[in-house]
């Protein structure tokens, strides 16, 4: 399966990274802690710079931005991230 992050309220709604620094990303934006949907998680600053931190790692020319159904650019999604949720 393709390397894919989607995003919708400013989090992480689905994934796919392959890589193992990815995964280690993902292993340790979930040990700060997560709720069971994009709806209701509410993001610490470093878990917004680790979901940075996978943007950045995602083998994918765009991320997905599932609210407004489009596909942007990497930095784009970062500064969705950091701009938006609480």
């Amino acid at each position: 399966m393709k390397d894919h992050i989607t995003l919708k309220w400013g989090t992480l709604k689905a994934w796919n990274l392959n890589s193992e620094k990815g995964r280690d990303l993902l292993k340790s934006y979930f040990a700060l802690g997560a709720s069971a949907g994009a709806m209701t998680q509410r993001d610490t600053p470093e878990q917004k710079e680790l979901i940075c931190q996978m943007i950045d790692e995602c083998n994918a020319d765009t991320i997905y931005l599932d609210w407004d159904g489009v596909d942007v650019s990497k930095d784009d999604a970062k500064k969705y991230v950091m701009e938006n949720g609480a």
